[in-house]
C-alpha cells in the first residue's frame, strides 16, 4: 500500500493577546485520486475556494522589511532564493525554495514597536516568492489546513 504524504508547512497567526507567533504544521489529509480523468491517480489535499490574489514578488539581496500584518491571509510559496520571517514573540524562520508559510498574522496589537511580523532575504541571491492571497477568507486557526 502507497503511503499518504505529509507537507509541512510554518503558520504566522495572531493570539488571542494580539501577538503573532509562528507553528509548525503538517498537512496530512490527502486523498489518492484523478485530477480529471483518464489521468492517473495523484495525492491531493483540501482545497480552498473562493476569489484570490496571486502574484510573484522579488526581494532584492539584503532586503529586510519593516514591522506589518499580512494585508490579507496568503501563502507564501518561495520560489528561489532564502527569506525569513520573525514573528512579535521573537520566533525566527528560515525557508528556501519549495517550503511553504501561510501569512494569517492579521489584528495584531503593537508591542514595543512591533506589529505582525518582519520578514527579509537571506544570502547572496534575491528572494523570489509566490503569494496567493485570499480575498474574503478569514485567517484560519493555527494548523488548521491539514
Amino acid at each position: 500500500m502507497i503511503e499518504k504524504p505529509t507537507v509541512l508547512y510554518w503558520h504566522l497567526w495572531t493570539d488571542s493577546e494580539g501577538i503573532s507567533r509562528q507553528t509548525r504544521c503538517a498537512m496530512d489529509h490527502f486523498d489518492l485520486e484523478s485530477m480529471q480523468a483518464p489521468a492517473d491517480p495523484q495525492w491531493q489535499g483540501e482545497r480552498t475556494h473562493g476569489a484570490m490574489t496571486v502574484l510573484v514578488t522579488v526581494q532584492p539581496v539584503g532586503w529586510v522589511g519593516t514591522w506589518h500584518e499580512n494585508p490579507k491571509p496568503q501563502w507564501i510559496v518561495p520560489l528561489s532564493g532564502r527569506w525569513f520571517v520573525e514573528s512579535m514573540d521573537g520566533t525566527r524562520t528560515e525557508m528556501g525554495a519549495g517550503e511553504l508559510s501561510f501569512g494569517g498574522d492579521q489584528n495584531c496589537r503593537p508591542l514595543e514597536g512591533k506589529r505582525g511580523h518582519r520578514s527579509g532575504t537571506i544570502g547572496d541571491n534575491p528572494a523570489v516568492l509566490m503569494v496567493i492571497q485570499f480575498d474574503d477568507l478569514p485567517a484560519p486557526s493555527p494548523c488548521e489546513y491539514r
